[in-house]
């Protein structure tokens, strides 16, 4: 997966002036030949995601410098990627500089850290996502997951590194039938390739923590929802489809249930332990509630004010039952304190959908 690097630095620099970092200097833009301090900057890996934009979004409200690599994949729209971007250029100005291009890529990677020298704190959300497009094609997730993961902490070990957060994930915990899934449980039976690319970065990621001291917070995400959020994913499908009148898919008879979180609480969690490196650790982030499907379909119906239209499916393969986080290590650890209920961040949602909704129409 060969990489085309291209730039916009700044919200004056729109997409289709992105420039070559290659090519001469923009004139339009003077300070883009600043060469950053790679102690006062962060690297944000997957940044026009989901997670990822509202993990950016935060570090440059707080003054932040951001430099931010996603290669803008076409998994789901790429117009929502592209208006987190445009988010991201005004929230950052001349504090963002945005990359495109695979992080498996080196001679892409080598490219951007001419002029932002590799950040010595990292924050890796780029990732395949999704546990059943996973089972259709593994060898795209062992690419991205596994070796983009393996790749950043081969630079960050080359060029120095503080602290280096990475984006696990509850799918982790298999078909777990414990009533909390703790850090401390055996995760050695993942029952999907995207469950196990996520175990085996852990692991690779202990490894590098052993052979040079990194500290490396690894981040267990418990189904995060919220504003900007991902359209496969059923909290903003099934408020798409209900506000629309549209067939809403419940796989098995509604009885599973999941430990939710809203975004806003899990990019608490990710800034609480890049700022607190404490050598190798791995933090469940959720709410520590799990809400069963049917519930979820009735919150939906409620905030929107419309009755869900339900199409019976059987369970998927890959699916698991419940989630239910232990957040118990975070809480001591890193002081993290979940503030969203689930109700009130399906409002939220709701609410940020109908606005994004009206918007458009306009």
């Amino acid at each position: 997966m060969a990489s085309q690097l291209t730039r916009s630095p700044s919200s004056t620099i729109d997409d289709s002036d992105a420039m070559s970092t290659t090519s001469s200097s923009s004139s339009a833009n003077p300070k883009d030949d600043e060469v950053w301090d790679s102690a006062t900057s962060v690297l944000v890996t997957g940044g026009a995601g989901f997670v990822g934009s509202h993990v950016a979004e935060a570090l440059l409200a707080r003054g932040e410098r951001v430099v931010v690599v996603d290669e803008v994949n076409d998994y789901y729209d790429v117009s929502r990627k592209e208006a987190n971007l445009d988010v991201l250029r005004r929230a950052g100005g001349d504090n963002v500089r945005i990359f495109r291009g695979d992080i498996c890529d080196v001679a892409f990677l080598e490219q951007v850290f001419e002029t932002c020298p590799m950040p010595r704190r990292v924050v890796h959300m780029a990732a395949r996502a999704g546990v059943r497009p996973s089972i259709d094609d593994p060898f795209v997730y062992v690419h991205s997951n596994v070796h983009g993961t393996t790749r950043l902490l081969e630079l960050a070990a080359k060029h120095g590194s503080d602290s280096f957060v990475f984006a696990s994930s509850s799918s982790v915990y298999g078909g777990s039938k414990k009533a909390l899934f703790s850090e401390t449980d055996a995760v050695d039976l993942p029952v999907s390739p995207y469950a196990a690319t996520k175990k085996a970065c852990e692991l690779l990621a202990y490894t590098y923590h052993h052979l040079y001291k990194m500290n490396i917070a690894g981040l267990r995400f418990f189904t995060v929802f919220g504003p900007r959020g991902r359209p496969d994913m059923a909290p903003l499908k099934f408020v798409d489809k209900i506000s629309r009148g549209e067939p809403i898919d419940r796989f098995g008879d509604g009885s599973s249930s999941r430990d939710y979180t809203y975004v806003d609480d899990v990019v608490d969690g990710v800034l609480k332990a890049l700022d607190r490196p404490l050598g190798y650790q791995i933090y469940n982030l959720g709410n520590g509630s799990p809400t069963r499907l049917n519930d979820f379909i009735k919150l939906v119906e409620k905030y929107t004010g419309k009755n869900a239209v339900i199409r019976q499916k059987p369970d998927q393969p890959g699916d698991v039952p419940r989630t239910c986080a232990d957040i118990s290590k975070a809480k001591t650890l890193l002081d993290y304190d979940p503030q969203t209920p689930f109700p009130e961040g399906i409002r939220k949602l709701v609410e940020w959908y109908q606005s994004a909704e009206a918007a458009a129409a306009k």
